[in-house]
């Protein structure tokens, strides 16, 4: 099986999660509990960029550092995930 195989079976499994339980449970086998905290406060310094805070603001109120964080911007400018999942959220 191809790398983009496997990757694709992996959204499909996210994607067929019906609880928030479910991926709990799942997102606990598949990653570390620093892991999973990385991508919270991704999510998290993407919400604050959306609604309109700083750089430094969002360093502030994060745990996130300014390399991370320069990718997370670029994620909310020009990616299509953060826009799609968080617009709802602000």
């Amino acid at each position: 099986m191809e790398m983009q195989e496997k990757i694709d079976a992996l959204y499909n499994v996210i994607v067929s999660l019906e609880t928030r339980e479910q991926c709990r449970e799942l997102f606990d086998d598949l990653c570390t509990r620093k892991e999973i905290e990385k991508m919270a406060e991704r999510l998290y310094a993407a919400r604050l960029l959306m609604a309109g805070n700083t750089y430094s603001q969002v360093i502030a109120q994060s745990e996130i550092s300014s390399a991370t964080l320069s990718r997370v911007s670029r994620c909310v400018q020009y990616g299509k995930g953060y826009s799609r999942v968080l617009k709802e959220d602000i």
